[in-house]
């Protein structure tokens, strides 16, 4: 393989995104002496869905210590949940320690993925018209990254301002004006509190109230600071404890059972504590099993609903004319604005640009009902293709980075295996895929997550494809070890047969 400064260089390894997962690859990749890689991101800067999402009140909902690497630990952490602001420089501290800026290729769309059978190489197609090519593609794009806009009848007409939470508007001042809020899930529960102190009036749209849990975030002294930097293996056991604590839940997502019920009373017994109002109480009430839906945490999201220049709306949205929006119920509400916090597209989404795979396949196409790969990762069709956070990977109780790392290990393996056969691409067996999610489907019936309600972790025929159902800890040993008997190894063919297509196949990386 090329240096960094080979315009006609064959990558070994392209990632895709510079999030937790692209920045985390990286630095283990230069750890084992690997310095072939390239990383591009559309974006200016690194940071992912923590850069994107700068709303008012963003922030994380799993403690600060267990939502970093653990090989990069951070005892300055300000607050015990870490807001957009603060995750958004870890990141960017990663990035400059680590010194990851000389390969990354910063302002740099990724529009189109076509593997090439002959060569055994990934060809790259960039927003530039220019072309890259790679023995391996690392997506790193995350799941979070395809807003969700909801189709409501006559938003085109209105004249006001419309935002969506994952991107949002920072010139447009909302002080003293009267808005809408469509949406009550983890964003809207973060920027309802940050955003109604200010507003003339807010009007929240909600379809299904949400299960809430308090938060318990506190801002983290200066002397806790010193003592986690003094003594690191004290931040490693507060870790560990987190940790745990985040695994004990689990059962009651798992099995629809006493410790559900359990669960229930406490978020019961959290509402009546903090809304007096039994009208309110009530419209705020879940009527589905805790864990069907994402359990949130806050701590001044019932407050705010209680004050005066906030009205909840449970008929949902029917339309909106130029001026106003119109609950299902016949309300007319005339705004100024309108935030979508309605989330993103997750359970369908591949990829955010066509990925052809053997014989012309795209993933797209693949994963229109659904999506699956193997172990979240590797996915039949798509040789030397790997996702970092794929379906049923993501967490229901814990952080996402605990899985990225069970994942980065996987795939610092299969790389290994790769290098080591040069003449030769590996593509998962397709039995073994679907042996994989059979088992990933079969363990979903009877929990929580699959009880009935209207979850965005599920496809429109109601199949789970976001979550890993079981403990954290099982989907790290099944990820632990990599095994080449589950692969088939393809010897490639000619070098220059998939040279024909453009006059710039070769055209400079960076």
């Amino acid at each position: 393989m090329s240096n960094n400064n080979d315009a006609t260089a064959v990558r070994e390894v392209a990632i895709i995104g510079a999030g937790f997962g692209g920045i985390g690859l990286a630095i283990c990749l230069q750890q084992q002496g690997v310095q072939d890689f390239v990383i591009y991101e559309q974006a200016a800067d690194v940071g992912g869905v923590w850069r994107d999402n700068i709303y008012p009140g963003a922030a994380c909902d799993v403690p600060s210590h267990l939502y970093s690497f653990s090989f990069e630990p951070n005892p300055d952490w300000g607050r015990s949940y870490g807001p957009q602001e603060e995750i958004h420089r870890y990141l960017q501290h990663c990035a400059t320690k680590y010194q990851l800026n000389k390969h990354i290729k910063f302002s740099t769309a990724v529009r189109a993925l076509d593997f090439c059978e002959n060569t055994g190489l990934w060809k790259i197609t960039l927003a530039n018209g220019q072309h890259a090519k790679a023995r391996a593609v690392v997506l790193a794009i995350g799941a979070l990254n395809i807003p969700q806009y909801p189709e409501i009848e006559g938003i085109e007409k209105f004249g006001g301002k419309i935002m969506h939470t994952a991107e949002w508007d920072p010139d447009y001042a909302l002080e003293g004006k009267r808005v809408a809020v469509i949406g009550t899930g983890a964003s809207a529960i973060q920027v309802v509190p940050a955003i109604q102190p200010e507003v003339a009036s807010l009007a929240l749209f909600q379809r299904t109230p949400p299960w809430v849990m308090p938060k318990f975030d506190r801002p983290q002294s200066a002397a806790r600071q010193s003592r986690l930097r003094r003594w690191p293996v004290l931040q490693k056991m507060i870790r560990s404890l987190q940790y745990l604590l985040a695994e004990s839940v689990v059962p009651a997502f798992m099995w629809d059972s006493f410790l559900t019920r359990f669960g229930e009373s406490m978020g019961r017994r959290y509402l009546q504590k903090v809304v007096a109002d039994p009208q309110l109480r009530k419209q705020l009430t879940p009527n589905y099993a805790m864990g069907c839906k994402r359990v949130l945490l806050s701590d001044n999201y019932y407050p705010a609903l209680t004050q005066k220049n906030v009205s909840l709306l449970s008929a949902g949205v029917s339309h909106l004319d130029e001026s106003a929006i119109y609950s299902s119920d016949g309300y007319r509400l005339e705004v100024d604005a309108i935030v979508l916090a309605t989330g993103f597209k997750v359970p369908v989404s591949g990829a955010p640009m066509p990925v052809r795979g053997l014989a012309g396949r795209e993933l797209n196409d693949d994963w229109a009902t659904g999506s699956q790969a193997y172990k979240g990762m590797a996915v039949s069709g798509y040789p030397n293709l790997l996702y970092i956070m794929g379906p049923n990977t993501g967490p229901g109780n814990t952080s996402v980075i605990f899985y990225i790392e069970s994942q980065i290990h996987y795939i610092l393996q299969y790389l290994r295996v790769l290098r080591a056969n040069p003449n030769e691409y590996m593509d998962v067996k397709s039995e073994v895929q679907k042996n994989f999610n059979d088992d990933v489907q079969r363990r979903f019936k009877g929990t929580t997550w699959t009880s009935g309600c209207n979850s965005w972790y599920l496809t429109a025929d109601g199949k789970n494809t976001t979550l890993w159902p079981s403990f954290s800890w099982q989907y790290r040993l099944r990820t632990r070890h990599f095994a080449s008997v589950e692969y088939e190894f393809i010897e490639v063919g000619s070098a220059s047969a998939c040279e024909s297509e453009s006059g710039d196949e070769l055209a400079a990386l960076g």
